[in-house]
């Protein structure tokens, strides 16, 4: 399943979670972190097990939830969303090593589950340990947060984004090292479509596989950056059928020399092609 955009949604606002699940996401997140005031973790814990009840098999739409650190309030927001209806995966914020993804597992087998980890790079340690992160058995996912990095680093956060670009490549080369997505950092300006069209063609240029949102408006501007157009996939289909019609380990089609990684980039187009309903 594509993971091309990741919309987040507050766990204390049942209509919001709602109409983020009935958007064109690959994934929503109904947050019980950073979108939810200490005081209001009981109800949005409620509140979540509620709606994942209601809605059941997400489908084509991946139901994740996030929860706090582990050690400040997960195995509770565990216990609350394993209640009633099992989301499809869990986002772990604030993963500062392996260590954290083996404890978050722990907690889901306490419940009897084993859903797939998405883990948040967003500090110093996370970055720095974020290969072994990405490697640990649970992890499905590698998240960039540049804004939390960008605090605890006492950074300038830019629209550039210089500060926070050798944090961005080192996580999108963890997760391909690891063979797992590679989901970057949201674009706060949600008002800003051509800003935001230009971050989410940069992130699939460094290849990352998706980004995250915070307005269900983004969606779409993710989705389509993140999906091989018409041309990208016919160009593939031809190197591909080529490959497999030649022993030669350099072949030509369209008048471009084509070699090992031009196969493996024409075989990647093809299965994002597949993964986002267009081939």
């Amino acid at each position: 399943m594509a993971r091309r955009s990741v919309l987040f949604a507050p766990g204390d606002s049942p209509e919001i979670m709602r109409k983020a699940a009935a958007s064109s996401a690959d994934v929503v997140v109904f947050d019980l972190e950073d979108a939810v005031a200490p005081g209001d973790k009981a109800e949005a814990r409620r509140a979540v097990a509620d709606v994942l009840a209601d809605l059941g098999d997400g489908n084509d739409i991946e139901h994740c939830v996030r929860v706090n650190p582990v050690g400040s309030g997960a195995a509770r927001d565990v216990a609350a969303a394993f209640a009633h209806a099992a989301p499809d995966s869990v986002m772990l914020p604030k993963a500062e090593g392996s260590d954290d993804v083996l404890r978050l597992r722990e907690l889901l087998r306490g419940v009897d589950a084993a859903q797939p980890v998405l883990a948040l790079v967003e500090s110093a340690a996370g970055v720095l340990n974020a290969d072994e992160i990405a490697a640990a058995a649970a992890t499905d996912a590698l998240l960039f947060g540049a804004e939390d990095l960008t605090a605890d680093i006492g950074a300038t956060r830019t629209d550039a984004g210089t500060e926070v670009l050798y944090a961005r490549q080192r996580a999108v080369t963890a997760a391909s090292a690891a063979g797992v997505d590679a989901i970057d950092t949201v674009y706060t300006d949600f008002g800003d479509t051509e800003g935001l069209r230009a971050a989410t063609e940069t992130a699939a240029q460094f290849g990352y596989d998706g980004k995250m949102a915070i307005h269900p408006d983004q969606v779409a501007v993710i989705n389509e950056a993140f999906t091989p157009d018409g041309s990208d996939i016919e160009w593939a289909e031809r190197v591909v059928t080529a490959d497999k019609e030649t022993d030669a380990g350099v072949f030509e089609v369209d008048g471009e020399m084509i070699d090992a990684p031009l196969v493996t980039r024409a075989e990647r187009i093809l299965q994002r092609a597949e993964e986002a309903g267009v081939r």
